[in-house]
């Protein structure tokens, strides 16, 4: 699981909030490419170059619907001395075989419909009497008009620019260029790229697959009746939720009960559709840390390499942790405390990064500013530890909510940023600047 050097460290080694991620991000490997259908591929994060193969549009065509005409047959056309055109036919989207508009002739062509031969430019039918012979067409005869009056004559009122009202061919993308880049996020508008220019199926790094497991007796799932010491299971449904909020397939498991046996195997029985796991509460130095017991020593029975570490580290919340990889496939293994502010803080420290990594992501980590703290009073900070307060970020200002307790949900519901303060600081006053990790 981890380097040579990071295992000398030894189990009284308080590690440091850098040391956990590194040992993280250099262990974590992004997941293996696959080709997927383009709908299977939303999500996930192309590992090559696309290029166009043919220009988009792939022809001439309309923006409007109107009449495809020469522009010397409409010039100086007005109400008062309209150009009196014949009307040789229809052209309608996806025609394959065009008319010819010749000198005094005009076709009746709809939006993406192809230029047909001849003509240079499209009036739109406002501009015409739709070959009504009733003046200008407006509002809802604009919309209506029959398709017989497509044949006789259509009068013109305007006058045209050569090309005006259409979409020259390649004029979004020309065959050649490259439409998407190695690296990039598929969400709808690049899926809908693909298509447009004839791509089935893509190669990417597929969405990894995340499972959640939280433990604890005295958990109870929500809609259930809580009995006497008991409490709702909420951090398997906020770390699920962030596991996809991350881009990761997240698979939520019911909260299993401080029995190390059952852990375990409810564990391996899991790995079959795990690229990672994550398991919350039973890492700290309690009697019923089922977690540490449960898994400790599985590497002595896997493959060589396999085990997961329990650490200390030097932060608020969140000091105990674990990390390591588990089964035939190494599958890696976060551990994370078990109160809910210090499974979220985790989660989004060690689990997001390791989720984005996976996806083959080069930047993995939220984005972070520079903001001046506006409270009541000084903020307290533990010495030698690192601090990560819930807040909320406006304009520049970050404001703490609620107080450094990690059992505090709803303060953490309001919070969109993290404040930081370092381990070597141990009280921030109003109107200092703070480093500010930003969730939202």
């Amino acid at each position: 699981m981890s380097s040579a050097a990071t295992r000398a460290t030894g189990p009284d080694h308080l590690w440091s909030v850098d040391e956990h991620l590194e040992d993280i991000l250099t262990t974590v490997r992004p997941l293996e490419p696959i080709e997927l259908n383009l709908l299977d591929a939303q999500g996930c994060v192309l590992v090559e170059d696309v290029t166009v193969p043919v220009s988009l549009p792939p022809f001439d065509n309309s923006s409007m619907d109107g009449y495809a005409v020469r522009v010397a047959d409409v010039a100086g056309a007005s109400e008062e001395f309209p150009a009196v055109l014949d009307v040789v036919g229809d052209v309608a989207a996806g025609q394959a075989d065009l008319l010819h508009v010749g000198p005094g002739q005009a076709a009746r062509i709809m939006t993406g419909a192809p230029l047909p031969p001849g003509a240079e430019t499209v009036v739109p039918v406002e501009w015409t009497d739709g070959g009504l012979g009733e003046g200008p067409v407006t509002g809802m005869r604009a919309r209506s008009l029959a398709p017989e009056a497509a044949e006789g004559h259509v009068h013109v009122y305007r006058s045209a620019e050569a090309r005006a009202h259409v979409r020259a061919m390649g004029s979004d993308v020309k065959a050649g260029d490259r439409a998407l880049e190695a690296g990039t996020v598929l969400g709808p508008p690049q899926i809908g790229l693909l298509a447009a220019i004839g791509r089935g199926t893509v190669r990417v790094r597929p969405r990894p697959r995340v499972v959640v497991v939280s433990t604890g007796s005295e958990l109870v799932q929500p809609d259930e009746q809580l009995g006497s010491g008991q409490i709702y299971d909420s951090n398997s449904f906020a770390l699920t939720a962030a596991a996809r909020d991350a881009g990761a397939i997240a698979y939520r498991v019911g909260a299993v009960a401080d029995d190390a046996e059952t852990l375990r195997s409810t564990i391996e029985d899991q790995l079959v559709r795990a690229d990672l796991m994550v398991t919350t509460g039973g890492v700290s130095v309690g009697a019923y840390d089922v977690v540490k017991e449960a898994l400790s020593h599985v590497g002595d029975e896997d493959e060589a390499g396999s085990g997961v570490e329990f650490r200390k580290l030097a932060m608020q919340p969140g000091k105990p942790q674990g990390f390591g990889s588990i089964g035939p496939d190494h599958t890696p293994l976060l551990a994370l405390p078990g109160n809910p502010v210090s499974s979220y803080v985790s989660f989004e420290l060690f689990v997001r990064p390791a989720i984005r990594t996976l996806m083959g992501l080069d930047d993995v980590h939220r984005p972070t500013t520079r903001a001046t703290l506006t409270a009541d009073n000084a903020l307290t900070s533990p010495k030698g530890r690192r601090q990560f307060l819930r807040g909320t970020y406006t304009d520049g200002t970050v404001r703490p909510v609620g107080g450094a307790g990690s059992h505090l949900v709803a303060a953490l519901a309001h919070a969109d940023a993290l404040i930081v303060v370092p381990e070597d600081v141990e009280s921030v006053e109003p109107g200092t600047e703070v480093e500010v990790v930003l969730l939202g």
